[in-house]
């Protein structure tokens, strides 16, 4: 296609958008909100899913080595869990560093746990990480059947409940996004149709002189465009203000509460390049499917 020809659709499609005001202003306020929504969510995602691999990375499976077991005993126990599938590290805890950690954990209140250490009634402990965290329940079940082992414990319920909460977040938020861009693709649609039915007659005309399909129905596609790409900047805009306003004036609590949001920086592009891609393909999408309906020339 020619830079000229090309220009000419360019200025055709922008002044389609004029045409159509209040049906203009609608699909690229639909675009704005299903698009403000997805990014809110991708951000709400993206924080989720660092506040997750931050738990994740320090779920750690506790093996209770037997009272009974000798230091022989233990090393054997020790390369068993070592050839292990899926275990990535073990370490060893030994009883009274384990009774250190309890009594500095509880402040003053640990002292009273001092009159026990003569006769420390802890057990030995291997502390193993599993090579993925969703692997931590497997690798426990073969690590609780091992000789010499008390009791395996690596807060299932937590992990459990971590997992689950976090893929339904995953599924709800796919499907309000989905619903949303159909919508917004549905209006673009019409406003596509109400263009091609107020210059039918124009473009009757065109046919008659010669004008290709493809010559007719680029400008419709430049339009489509056009609404999805402008759609997707204006909650650009909303959700990087809006953050850096949260980040500055709540980040600080938040750390408090033991999660840190993520930086403005460099996401903030990933997502108003996912924003913009997804604008431009539903705003493309509306036409096409408007001009193979309803354009008949």
């Amino acid at each position: 296609m020619k830079l000229r020809t090309l220009g000419r659709h360019v200025r055709e499609g922008s002044k389609n958008l004029g045409r159509n005001g209040w049906m203009t202003f609608a699909s690229i306020s639909a675009v704005a909100v299903m698009l403000f929504v997805v990014g809110a969510f991708l951000l709400l995602i993206m924080n989720v899913n660092h506040f997750a691999s931050v738990i994740e990375d320090d779920v750690e499976i506790r093996v209770y080595i037997e009272l009974t077991a000798t230091a022989e005993q233990q090393d054997e126990l020790r390369a068993q869990i070592e050839t292990t599938p899926d275990v990535a590290e073990v370490t060893f805890l030994g009883k009274d560093e384990g009774l250190n950690q309890l009594i500095d954990s509880l402040d003053e209140r640990g002292q009273v746990f001092e009159s026990i250490r003569s006769e420390n009634p802890l057990n030995d402990v291997f502390i193993v990480e599993a090579s993925s965290p969703q692997l931590t329940d497997q690798v426990a079940r073969l690590l609780e059947q091992m000789p010499y082992v008390e009791r395996v414990d690596f807060g299932q319920d937590v992990v459990e409940r971590l997992f689950a909460f976090t893929n339904l977040f995953r599924t709800v938020g796919l499907v309000l996004v989905l619903a949303m861009m159909f919508t917004a693709m549905f209006l673009i649609a019409n406003t596509i149709k109400l263009t091609i039915v107020a210059r039918k007659r124009e473009i009757q005309i065109m046919k008659l002189v010669g004008a290709t399909n493809g010559f007719i129905r680029w400008p419709f596609f430049i339009e489509g465009l056009l609404l999805g790409v402008v759609g997707s900047l204006i909650p650009i805009l909303l959700i990087g203000f809006g953050y850096s306003y949260l980040i500055s004036n709540f980040g600080e609590r938040f750390e408090i509460m033991f999660f840190s949001l993520l930086p403005l920086f460099p996401y903030i592009w990933q997502i108003a390049a996912l924003l913009i891609g997804i604008g431009a393909f539903i705003g493309v999408w509306g036409s096409i499917v408007s001009v193979r309906k309803f354009l008949k020339v």
